[in-house]
């Protein structure tokens, strides 16, 4: 897909755009030559999207703050059994949730990072490998 066997320039963080769109469900790395003789590989990524279905919008998103100490919230939703992982945003307006926290493998998060006397703004929205899915409505805690 991208052939770097001529290349004389040190480019330690390349994007190798691929000129036409790709399927694949693996990827080769050959190494001709180097010439120090180590051969390492570091911060490769991928972008692109599966063939599948994008997760569904979660359900049941609860939001509780705690009385005695207002700094925190546990926020808890239903598992979604077609989500990789899931994305918290939170703020301090329904239109200004410009924090976000990503989880893997949980469906609840214990967030710790309010003011104590301030109204805050949750959403979460589930993703996999396929696409992100819909966040869900705008929880306010008081």
């Amino acid at each position: 897909m991208v052939d770097k066997s001529n290349n004389e320039t040190d480019i330690p963080n390349e994007n190798a755009e691929l000129p036409a769109l790709a399927k694949a469900r693996y990827l080769k790395i050959e190494n001709i030559h180097m010439p120090t003789g180590k051969f390492a590989i570091s911060g490769l990524r991928v972008f692109g999207k599966g063939t599948g279905t994008v997760p569904d919008t979660i359900k049941n998103l609860i939001v509780l703050r705690g009385d005695t100490e207002r700094r925190n919230a546990w926020l808890k939703w239903q598992v979604n059994d077609k989500a990789t992982g899931y994305t918290v945003y939170t703020g301090s307006a329904p239109d200004k949730l410009y924090t976000s926290i990503m989880l893997y493998g949980v469906n609840e998060y214990y967030f710790t990072a309010m003011e104590k006397d301030r109204p805050y703004y949750f959403q979460v929205e589930a993703f996999n490998e396929n696409g992100i899915g819909k966040r869900t409505q705008v929880v306010k805690v008081e």
